[in-house]
């Protein structure tokens, strides 16, 4: 693979490689970037002696030789390629822009910008607009409204993870404004705050029968992320489809994406607002909404094809830490790889995610077994499935499909008709691997044959 405008190969890293200028390129580059160590620029694959030492000098030089702060806008990793080790750096697009070398100031030798293959001087008069453009409701600048803070659990979770915080944590981890003072990161952090994440639940689908809230805060928000994520956890109970061959668990919902969006939800959530996130269960849904609206450097095309922003870089440095996050930009596509693009909704004030319920009849209690086949009991397969099964023939898109049932709605066609059939094993994807491919169609699966067979049959 040839160097790209998000790709920049070296060789190996040195005294003299000025690594801090393609990484401030990327930083200040609205898709962000990867810089690959052990790799010339012909793309060979030469690899790297000593991968720890690279990977420690690596950080350091981004931690101390860039401004603002790069700490939660990157992240650093081996790989294997063609049997060497190799050192991929991933940097996101930051909000601080402009990004620049520290030595050098906001001044074109030390701020700099992608054109291309390569990093170019970024001129004088962008780097005057940036500055004044930059946020002014970073959660790192807000001074928290009290003073008078404590961590202890957040050293109790690094020491799970066999991290010290040392005296000087509060400087490393971006807990003070840069007058010394508490920021709103701290508060958030902190053992007691104000903020409190509800899980409500309700019998209706719209918000008028309360049924059960529950409130997760006034600690460290941590401790408040892993209270929610233990929560929905229990209602993601799973409900069972008894076939002659096996028993098939599905949870309500996707547990990878469920998780993923939780995380999400609190990491970027926009607590300048001071609104936190919350998460709302229904008879047929789970709504997950999170103040502040897309990055304004960020299209919504660029958020579906995985590029990062952190909103919060001080919270996901921490999280990633404390092994909450796995990988820089890695949540939005292993909730879109479950549910697609139709599940986001972006309004100007917040973003919301929401995943129906698998269908499955979760009325009955799933620990009791049944002894006769229900895979062709039409009475007990979703009506919305029949309707589907009858109308599919061969391989056809969805758009196409859709239309030929009459549904006009899409988010009503992949909720009640589409989702449901693949759940429950009638219909597959011809292209299993490249589920978000324009050339996605659908096919019936033996058992939707099976199923198509026996609805003529009972006409």
């Amino acid at each position: 693979m040839p160097e790209t405008n998000r790709i920049e190969y070296k060789r190996e890293l040195t005294p003299e490689l000025d690594i801090e200028k393609e990484i401030v390129a990327f930083l200040n580059y609205k898709e962000g970037g990867y810089i690959y160590i052990g790799i010339d620029k012909d793309g060979l694959i030469v690899g790297v002696m000593d991968v720890d030492d690279c990977m420690l000098r690596l950080k350091d030089r981004i931690k101390h030789n860039i401004s603002p702060s790069a700490m939660g806008l990157f992240d650093i990793a081996e790989e294997q390629k063609d049997g060497c080790s190799i050192i991929k750096i991933t940097v996101a697009s930051g909000i601080e822009k402009p990004y620049f070398k520290t030595k050098y100031g906001m001044t074109p030798r030390g701020a700099y910008m992608r054109v291309g293959t390569s990093a170019e001087p970024m001129p004088q008069e962008q780097i005057d607009r940036l500055f004044a453009m930059r946020t002014r409701n970073s959660i790192g600048r807000i001074v928290s409204n009290r003073q008078d803070l404590s961590f202890e659990q957040l050293r109790i979770y690094y020491d799970e993870h066999g991290k010290r915080l040392n005296d000087n944590f509060k400087r490393t981890l971006e807990l003070l404004t840069e007058d010394g003072k508490y920021n709103y990161v701290a508060y958030l952090l902190a053992d007691e705050n104000g903020n409190s994440i509800k899980v409500a639940k309700y019998s209706s689908l719209d918000r008028c029968d309360l049924v059960e809230n529950n409130e997760y805060g006034y600690c460290s928000l941590i401790k408040a992320t892993k209270s929610v994520l233990a929560k929905l956890d229990i209602e993601n109970k799973v409900a069972a489809t008894i076939t002659p061959m096996e028993r098939i668990e599905t949870p309500l919902w996707n547990k990878v994406a469920l998780r993923e969006a939780v995380i999400n939800a609190i990491v970027h959530n926009d607590y300048s607002f001071e609104v936190p996130p919350k998460f709302e269960i229904f008879p047929d849904r789970l709504e997950i909404t999170s103040a502040g609206r897309l990055p304004e450097s960020l299209s919504k095309e660029e958020f579906f094809n995985g590029i990062s922003i952190p909103r919060n870089k001080e919270l996901m440095r921490i999280y990633r830490d404390v092994e909450l996050v796995e990988s820089l930009g890695s949540g939005i596509p292993r909730i879109l790889r479950a549910y697609g693009e139709d599940c986001f909704k972006f309004t100007d004030n917040f973003i919301r995610i929401t995943f129906p319920i698998s269908a499955h009849d979760t009325d009955h209690d799933t620990d009791h077994d049944t002894d006769h086949d229900t895979d062709h009991d039409n009475n007990e397969i979703s009506k919305f499935i029949r309707i589907l099964v009858s109308n599919l023939e061969g391989e056809i898109d969805r758009e196409t499909l859709q239309s030929k049932i009459g549904i006009k709605h899409r988010q009503h066609f992949r909720n009640a008709y589409l989702k449901p059939s693949l759940d429950e094993g009638y219909i597959e994807f011809t292209l299993p691997n490249e589920k978000q491919s324009k050339l996605q169609k659908y096919r019936l699966t033996a058992k939707g044959l099976a199923l198509k067979e026996s609805l003529k049959n009972s006409k």
